[in-house]
């Protein structure tokens, strides 16, 4: 019989046992559990709820249930429903009525919480930490390529020539928005619910504020109801991510299609490509692949707790037993894409030449050459018009807009003179863009700093 059944005259079924169970996804939060434990009885002994010789005892004992569950010889049983109750049941076999007492003041009701906040903090500093490396590899990657150019694109066609730095620190950007949002979510957990009991608070004197300090948490909650049913932080979590693993996914489809023939703008590592069972010449970027494609599964672990939550009344319902496993795989799976995006950008191989072959194909200079007759006062519309024809004409002739004479050019605006051969220069056009956020060298240099700063404002915060 479980732990509660006092209640009851006959056991549930050996289907609800295994169907109600939670003991194969909680069994990931014992370190918690052993340390909430713990901290719930050195209160209880402070407060002389509990003698200093229980106290003693149970420490001493969940010591020892950590060391056999760290080792390997912990004897895990599904009948046990839960961690929790795993754990109680096999410190009172081993130090008896102490044992027992531990669960005085306290329901599963706040300690599944309190391991659950536990969990979501430690894991929102592991993701920041690996947040930070894909960062600094970005910020390198940009530096080893501070001059190639390549085409910067909208709607996937060719638009305007821009700085490889530029467009990998816009990554970079990216993921330190990431961060804050991972930031964000650790402080939502960093609330201490023990105490709460089961919905209502509890009779005895606990002193709350002395369990959430040696658990590390920053204070403790305010309304019991809504401790033991919030979930929100997991939610904060999930969505941090889920936005995370988006914009990884778009960085891996850009590695996907650099990688290509038809692209050829980078070539990656081989200890991040794998090979074809049938085509020998094959090297897939399968691991990009698979960033791109766990993003999915992450987004659906958010929408499967937002659903999970939707309309449950106050307080614990055993719909909250949902509520970790999909928290715990958008953070493991979040952690590795960070790690594998990490090695592919450290790694890959950026063809420089390739790159800029392509920024003399699609007309990039054409927003400068509309930019020239604009900045001599003609209306942007009408030289936008006039540019228009400018391509026509390089289209009917199957060449570039720097293959035009000076002549070409006069037939469409007496404006032009000999000098517009100098606006279609591609490292001149992108380096022209100076403005703040622009892709020419000092924007880029001012981005850089901001990076910078900003990835050691976040280093130190942990």
């Amino acid at each position: 019989m479980a732990l509660w059944s006092g209640r009851f005259t006959e056991d549930v079924s050996e289907f609800t046992q295994r169907f109600g169970a939670s003991l194969p996804v909680d069994k990931q939060l014992y370190a918690q559990d052993i340390a909430g434990s713990k901290a719930h009885a050195r209160m209880l002994g402070a407060r002389g709820v509990i003698s200093q010789d229980d106290v003693s005892a149970i420490v001493a004992g969940l010591d020892r249930i950590q060391a056999r569950i760290e080792a390997g010889e912990f004897p895990f049983d599904i009948n046990d429903e839960d961690i929790h109750m795993s754990i109680e049941k096999a410190l009172i076999a081993d130090i008896g009525e102490a044992g027992a007492r531990l669960h005085t003041g306290r329901s599963r009701n706040d300690q599944v919480v309190t391991d659950t906040r536990l969990f979501a903090k430690q894991r929102c500093i592991d993701l920041m930490h690996a947040n930070l490396e894909l960062r600094h590899a970005l910020v390198d990657a940009a530096k080893q390529n501070a001059d190639v150019i390549l085409p910067g694109y909208t709607h996937m066609q060719h638009a305007q020539p821009v700085f490889l730095s530029h467009h990998l620190l816009a990554y970079a950007h990216m993921f330190a928005r990431d961060f804050k949002r991972l930031e964000s979510a650790r402080a939502a957990a960093d609330v201490c619910p023990l105490g709460s009991a089961a919905l209502a608070g509890t009779t005895y004197p606990l002193d709350r504020r002395m369990t959430a300090e040696e658990l590390g948490f920053g204070g403790v909650t305010a309304n019991s109801l809504d401790a033991v049913s919030d979930r929100d932080f997991l939610l904060d979590l999930s969505y941090a991510a889920s936005v995370s693993c988006i914009h990884l996914s778009r960085l891996a489809e850009e590695l996907v299609l650099w990688s290509t023939s038809e692209f050829g703008f980078i070539t990656m590592s081989d200890a991040y490509s794998t090979g074809s069972s049938i085509m020998p010449q094959k090297k897939n970027p399968d691991f990009a692949e698979l960033i791109r494609g766990k993003s999915g599964r992450v987004v659906g672990d958010l929408v499967a707790l937002l659903v999970t939550l939707k309309s449950l009344p106050l307080a614990y319902n055993k719909d909250l037993q949902e509520d970790k496993e999909g928290a715990i795989d958008a953070a493991r799976t979040l952690e590795d894409c960070y790690t594998c995006m990490t090695g592919m950008i450290s790694t890959m191989r950026v063809n420089a030449d390739a790159m800029r072959a392509q920024v003399n194909k699609g007309y990039l200079a054409a927003t400068d050459v509309a930019d020239y007759l604009a900045k001599k006062g003609l209306p942007f519309r009408r030289a936008h018009e006039i540019v228009g024809h400018l391509v026509l004409l390089c289209d009917r002739r199957g060449c570039g807009l720097e293959d035009l004479s000076l002549d070409d050019f006069k037939a469409e605006s007496d404006l032009f003179e000999a000098d517009i051969t100098g606006q279609l220069d591609a490292e001149s056009i992108a380096d022209a863009r100076t403005t703040e956020g622009g892709t020419g060298r000092s924007a880029i240099a001012q981005q850089m700093a901001l990076v910078e700063k900003a990835l050691g404002e976040d280093e130190a915060s942990l």
